[in-house]
């Protein structure tokens, strides 16, 4: 087995690893009577493009996954001559984050929500990587990418990630700001005394 072998297998179980990870999170908060979808706060919150962009990355990730499980020539165009250990690396980043992200949904539990909406009773969350980092699940997202963009050394996945940052970081503000409307002061004195997405 060559090493762009190796590279493409460790791809399909950090992806795929991922996305099981995402549904038995989501199926757990479903079993617990809470909300997945988005309700109609969360769709104001977060305005209409954040669904194009989600969509429109949906259909873009069911196209290379296509295109790279099938490996077609034309596909090399977008590679990047990324080192060999740049790409173990990228490997090592990407476990890494799968288990803070799995850390912080366990943390989380029936109170995660892909979407920006609070629970009928929502407790504000302190512990765990809570404890030190406000964002947790959006660094471990970063991070993954971030990882999964070295492993592949494809320009899709480094595409993938700079929108992603620019995502999150017109959301990430939204986030805080609905959070310090429901729980007020205690929100405040947590921000100061933690990191947005890394610990101060």
């Amino acid at each position: 087995m060559n090493t762009e072998s190796i590279f493409r297998i460790a791809f399909w179980v950090l992806f795929g690893g991922m996305m099981v990870m995402q549904v038995y999170f989501a199926s757990r908060v479903h079993r617990a009577g809470e909300r997945v979808k988005a309700d109609r706060d969360a769709i104001e919150r977060e305005g209409w493009w954040y669904a194009v962009v989600r969509a429109i990355g949906s259909l873009s990730l069911i196209a290379f996954f296509v295109l790279y499980a099938i490996n077609p020539a034309w596909l090399e165009v977008l590679l990047v001559p990324f080192p060999n250990w740049l790409r173990w690396t990228g490997i090592a980043l990407g476990v890494f984050s799968f288990v803070l992200y799995a850390w912080s949904q366990g943390t989380l539990g029936k109170a995660w929500s892909p979407h920006l909406q609070m629970r009928e009773e929502h407790t504000l969350i302190t512990t765990g990587p809570y404890a030190r980092i406000r964002h947790p699940i959006y660094l471990a997202l970063l991070g993954f990418l971030t990882g999964i963009a070295l492993v592949t050394a494809n320009w899709f996945f480094i595409a993938l990630l700079v929108v992603s940052i620019v995502v999150l970081a017109l959301r990430i503000p939204k986030e805080e700001q609905m959070m310090v409307d429901d729980f007020g002061e205690e929100y405040k004195i947590y921000m100061q005394r933690t990191g947005r997405l890394f610990p101060k």
